[in-house]
């Protein structure tokens, strides 16, 4: 993963690691698209030696497919006991009733389990 990290991008990885490497961290990372998120909370995960799950997307996706990747972490939460970083975007949001999303902001829930 090619990056140009500035001031700003460190200020915020820093923040993004701080949080991962809390117990039941949480954070909701919020701003236009292509700023970074994914890709800054991404590097955090991997420095705080985290997995990162993300869902993946397919035709027919829904609340049961949705349920069923949640059933797939929780057993790697509890069964493997492995660290983990769940991402979750604005772009893996197949139903409307899953979550509300605004067009014009992207978000990012970054969600970290031990």
């Amino acid at each position: 993963m090619n990056l140009v990290l500035f001031d700003d991008a460190l200020e915020h990885l820093t923040r993004i690691h701080r949080v991962i490497r809390m117990d039941q961290g949480h954070a909701l990372l919020v701003g236009v698209g292509g700023s970074g998120k994914q890709s800054l909370c991404k590097l955090a995960s991997y420095a705080a030696g985290c997995d990162v799950f993300e869902i993946t997307l397919s035709r027919g996706y829904g609340e049961s497919s949705f349920r069923d990747d949640l059933k797939i972490l929780y057993n790697k939460l509890g069964m493997e006991n492995k660290k983990t970083a769940f991402l979750f975007t604005d772009q893996h949001v197949a139903e409307e009733g899953i979550v509300s999303v605004s067009e014009k902001t992207t978000f990012l829930i970054v969600r970290v389990s031990s």
